[in-house]
């Protein structure tokens, strides 16, 4: 079971989340992996910028604050007055070492990729400790264990660590299964692993799903439960969509779809060390734990393959296009772009190139379409490239579901639903597992085109 930020965002929700372990754990062996409080790694992130700017009196105030709202939370999650001195001395250690951390860290004036996920991770270990002693005020055996304690060797690849799979599973199945065998619910930090040398990594954002798939292939777990602030997968977003629905099963490749796709309920490669196991998954509400949710199978019953599932957005989005007549049949063109772009650190989320290769179109996130430019234009422009076009108000809408796969006519009645609304397309890429059908619309239009396809595949009549 891994709780997000949300379900642990406060005292009452910390103790809910104590019984709902309890409730489950009569029946079943639990591993509970636990984020940060909702908001936390996003503080942590802003004070490593004023220990960049040397900022001491920043950093003494965000201690204090930070020290308050862990106490605080401990003071009024437990009802035992030794369980809750027992958690007191527990953070106080915890956050003398971010002190000393923060303070040395100031004193060099630097923060490195390895330093900061050092930092990042004191917001897991003290919701891991302050969980862990809610559900001994309850009477539940646990033992509170960072990811570097449970046996997750990643790379060094700070701030997006890979796990290193085979001496993984040794270590993790080595440490967990006599913990359950003894009637112990392990508390495990969720987003932090340690590289080989012993180094704090973390495995990017959203990276407490990744943790629990992780360990649940390592123990070959029944089923893996990410519970969240949503009811589970949904058919669109409910904001844009009022009579969105929830989506009862979806295949792993749809969710890694919708992953990608903006769906935040889930990592993008949260799915990858369970995929050969086939271990399922399922999203659940932590607030209406009597919702059964999303699952997420390798292979769902067949009355629920729809043509379309899901329609999804990602927003804050710039289209580059790239063009020059001398990139026409010139081997390594694209190679040279991507290696620029790959240099500078900028992730292309879709591409398209004409048939006649005079042009290469690619979406960035706004925040990278400066760097982008700059980058294509130091390096490139005058060159090959001849111009370089930027509209930088886009949104990227995608159409999944594996039931589009061989149908004649999805596409047609996707761009003929947008068209109908007078909604322009553009730029379009499609895979060739037909799995997903992605398009760019200028942002403004980009609600209505949501709504358009939800409207056009029924998906508000899905059971």
């Amino acid at each position: 079971m891994k709780f997000g930020g949300t379900s642990v965002a406060s005292a009452d929700r910390v103790k809910r989340v104590a019984r709902l372990i309890k409730s489950h754990s009569k029946d079943n062996e639990i591993v509970v992996v636990a984020s940060a409080i909702k908001g936390v790694t996003d503080d942590l992130i802003q004070i490593s910028e004023s220990v960049r700017k040397g900022s001491k009196t920043d950093v003494e105030k965000f201690i204090d604050r930070f020290k308050k709202l862990h106490m605080d939370m401990a003071k009024t999650s437990m009802t035992k007055e030794k369980t809750r001195k027992e958690l007191r001395n527990v953070l106080n250690v915890v956050i003398k070492e971010l002190e000393d951390v923060l303070n040395g860290m100031v004193l060099l004036g630097e923060v490195t990729p390895k330093s900061q996920d050092y930092l990042l991770s004191f917001g897991e270990r003290l919701t891991t400790s302050i969980l862990s002693y809610a559900l001994k005020d309850i009477g539940i055996s646990t033992e509170s264990l960072t990811g570097k304690n449970t046996g997750i060797i990643t790379d060094s690849n700070y701030g997006e660590a890979k796990p290193l799979m085979d001496t993984t599973k040794l270590r993790v199945s080595n440490k967990i299964i006599p913990m359950l065998r003894n009637g112990t619910v392990p508390v495990v930090t969720g987003f932090v692993g340690a590289d080989q040398n012993g180094n704090l990594t973390t495995l990017g954002r959203g990276g407490s799903d990744y943790t629990a798939t992780i360990i649940a292939s390592c123990i070959n777990a029944d089923e893996v439960w990410l519970w969240t602030d949503v009811d589970g997968l949904m058919t669109a977003d409910p904001r844009i969509v009022k009579n969105a629905k929830v989506l009862k099963e979806v295949s792993y490749a749809e969710a890694m779809e919708m992953a990608l796709f903006g769906a935040k309920y889930m990592h993008p490669r949260a799915l990858e060390p369970i995929l050969d196991k086939g271990i399922p998954t399922r999203i659940r509400n932590t607030f209406k734990s009597e919702n059964n949710g999303t699952q997420v199978l390798k292979n769902p019953k067949i009355n629920t393959r729809q043509i379309v599932k899901s329609v999804s957005m990602i927003r804050n989005t710039a289209l580059i296009d790239v063009r020059g007549g001398s990139m026409v049949g010139v081997p390594g063109i694209a190679a040279k772009i991507f290696d620029i772009m790959g240099k500078n650190n900028i992730n292309i989320m879709m591409i398209s190139q004409s048939p006649s290769e005079s042009s290469i179109s690619m979406v960035v996130s706004k925040n990278d379409l400066d760097s982008a430019v700059n980058s294509l234009e130091l390096s490139l422009l005058g060159k090959v490239i001849k111009t370089i076009n930027v509209t930088d108000n886009v949104a990227i809408i995608a159409a999944v579901g594996s039931g589009m796969r061989g149908i004649k006519g999805v596409a047609s009645r996707i761009f003929g639903a947008i068209a109908k609304h007078d909604v322009n397309v553009m730029m379009i890429a499609q895979g060739s597992s037909e799995l997903n059908l992605a398009f760019v619309v200028n942002d403004k239009d980009c609600e209505e085109a949501v709504r358009a396809l939800h409207e056009e595949f029924e998906l508000s009549k899905i059971e």
